[in-house]
């Protein structure tokens, strides 16, 4: 490891955001199982896999800085995660067709001294009627099956949104702003700068 700050998540999406910040991590994806205990609610299922994720990498590398991360949309109080198939898929998107929804990204910070820090960050998402070909199309392109409720708001889902309210780097997997301002707080040494500083 060469950077104090890990980031326990094998998504190119957090990567490229946590990028945004300008401080130096390294990248050791976390083998946290990603499902739900019975009768979960979304918001506490997001939070546990992401502070499992930190304290998982956290436990291998005790001396650095560990971010875990973890993205749920919720729909009829219900998380949606990645798509088993294309019919698990299809079932999403048309749950999500004509509907507003939640994407809920929660983080955790593992640092040194054991302490984590936590946070969660919600949008409100708002599809337009989606029709069964547009739904066929998307899925076609292979973007659905490794994004959380089968869909990728900076990629081809981004024509099916009508209106977002909140954080928009949030629904691509990483509240930006927030985390930010926890490694302020929290980081020794190189501060993170405010997201679109010079």
């Amino acid at each position: 490891m060469t950077a104090a700050l890990i980031l326990a998540s094998a998504s190119p999406r957090r990567r490229a955001l946590l990028a945004q910040l300008g401080v130096p991590f390294d990248v050791v994806p976390s083998d946290v199982p990603e499902t739900p205990l019975p009768g979960e609610a979304p918001a506490a299922f997001a939070a546990r896999v992401a502070r499992d994720k930190a304290l998982a990498v956290a436990r291998a590398f005790p001396a650095a800085w560990v971010l875990g991360a973890d993205t749920v949309v919720i729909v009829d109080h219900a998380a949606l995660g990645k798509p088993v198939d294309r019919d698990d898929a299809r079932r999403m998107l048309a749950a999500l067709s004509a509907r507003t929804h939640r994407v809920r990204t929660a983080v955790a910070l593992v640092g040194p001294d054991g302490h984590v820090d936590e946070l969660g960050v919600d949008t409100t998402v708002a599809f337009r009627a989606l029709t069964a070909a547009e739904i066929e199309a998307y899925l076609d392109t292979g973007e659905p099956f490794d994004k959380a409720g089968a869909y990728a708001v900076q990629g081809g889902a981004a024509r099916f949104v009508a209106r977002l309210e909140g954080s928009y780097s949030n629904v691509v997997g990483l509240p930006v702003d927030e985390v930010a301002a926890v490694l302020r707080r929290r980081l020794p040494g190189d501060r993170p700068p405010s997201p679109g500083a010079p």
